[in-house]
């Protein structure tokens, strides 16, 4: 069993605007609703290839149904704790003219003390698997629960992938997670300075290994993303396409980086599978369509 905990889920209301317009007077053009959250993309993106998946954290009750929807749909085990109040909506800005993405996030419920002594029932429970602990703190949350989590996880046997940022990010990575996938900007943030060259991102991320993490992950956007462990590191160069929205395009990278794991894949492989996951959500194309095309050189 592979498990996905989303702390603060949302729900993606994308709206697409051409030639959107900050302090201006905007009008849709077209707008979904779906079920969010870092989690629960990648737990969407595993049912997708077959893998079993249970999906942890908590959802505001009064608008979960959504939630509960897609979960039955896809398969997904349903084990969020349900809290009062409604689940966050977060608004993603399209512009097919310009191809930008302006992003609206909203603060998500906050659990009580109640809640989080339930969650961390259900996480002391689990043995064995793998555990992905991604996307930002509710407010009131301590900002050492993912290192207090993985510590947990890890005592059981519970390999863990951390897709987080900032200071919880900071605090986690003490705990040593097996995997974590930050993008360039955040791991800039993290060290404190600018990673230009592929050379500087790959110098970073053997300072995390070093520090206790097995694989490091960094995207780069279009750039493609440098894949490094204490051995070896891999640069997987994606082909150029013509992206959608990019709603899910990081989960599914770390959904692929799971898949490639649970499947003992190599590192190369492993870079070629997650680099393919996050392409077909950009495009909406099978991953299948881009995992030949995708260019690995070893660095």
């Amino acid at each position: 069993m592979i498990t996905t905990l989303t702390l603060n889920p949302a729900i993606d209301r994308t709206v697409e605007i051409s030639n959107f317009s900050a302090g201006a007077v905007n009008r849709v053009e077209k707008m979904s609703d779906r079920a969010g959250g870092k989690g629960v993309n990648v737990a969407a993106a595993l049912v997708g290839h077959g893998h079993a998946v249970s999906a942890l954290g908590f959802l505001g009750r009064d608008n979960a149904g959504i939630f509960a929807s897609f979960f039955a749909a896809r398969g997904i085990e349903d084990r969020f704790i349900r809290l009062p109040g409604e689940t966050r909506t977060g608004i993603k800005i399209t512009d097919p003219v310009r191809c930008e993405t302006t992003d609206i996030n909203f603060p998500g419920l906050s659990p009580a003390a109640v809640d989080l002594d339930a969650l961390r029932g259900q996480l002391a429970a689990l043995r064995g698997g793998w555990c992905v602990l991604a996307g930002s703190l509710p407010p009131g949350v301590p900002v050492g629960i993912y290192r207090e989590f993985i510590t947990t996880l890890k005592a059981n046997g519970v390999r863990t992938v951390l897709d987080g940022s900032g200071e919880a990010l900071r605090e986690a990575l003490k705990a040593g997670p097996d995997v974590i996938k930050p993008n360039v900007h955040e791991l800039e943030a993290l060290l404190g300075k600018t990673l230009s060259a592929e050379t500087d991102v790959i110098a970073a991320a053997r300072e995390l290994v070093i520090g206790g993490v097995t694989l490091v992950v960094v995207s780069r956007g279009a750039l493609g993303a440098c894949f490094v462990t204490a051995s070896e590191a891999v640069m997987a160069r994606p082909p150029s396409v013509a992206a959608g929205s990019t709603v899910g395009a990081g989960d599914a990278m770390v959904a692929g980086i799971v898949s490639a794991q649970v499947c003992g894949l190599s590192l190369a492989e492993c870079a070629r599978v997650a680099t393919a996951f996050s392409l077909a959500a950009l495009t909406g194309k099978s991953d299948g369509e881009f995992a030949a095309r995708i260019e690995i050189i070893a660095v």
